[in-house]
């Protein structure tokens, strides 16, 4: 049985990573304040608004949104360096405002 491999590139799974726990990390009133940057970016990975299910399920949904995302590029034919350095500094920036 073939194992299937992930679509999301190593450098923007661990900076997904570290996104996801220092969310995990803040109190309730910061993550609160910092939803906007964040549903922002799922927004901008979804081409569309995504709707909002509230603080708990964010980091589920970025997760969702960079899983998609790569998948989309990889089914494109637009995978590579570029796209995962912009997607990963993308997440960085997020985690430095969280």
């Amino acid at each position: 049985m073939a194992l299937l491999r992930s679509p999301v590139p190593q450098e923007v799974s661990v900076e997904l990573g570290r996104v996801v726990e220092r969310w995990h990390q803040l109190p309730l009133g910061h993550a609160i304040s910092c939803a906007p940057e964040v549903r922002a970016v799922i927004d901008a990975l979804a081409g569309e608004r995504v709707p909002g299910l509230g603080p708990s399920v964010l980091m589920d949904q970025l997760t969702v949104m960079v899983h998609d995302a790569c998948r989309d590029a990889v089914a494109t034919g637009r995978p590579g360096a570029k796209f995962a350095e912009l997607l990963a500094g993308r997440l960085a920036a997020l985690r430095r405002t969280l």
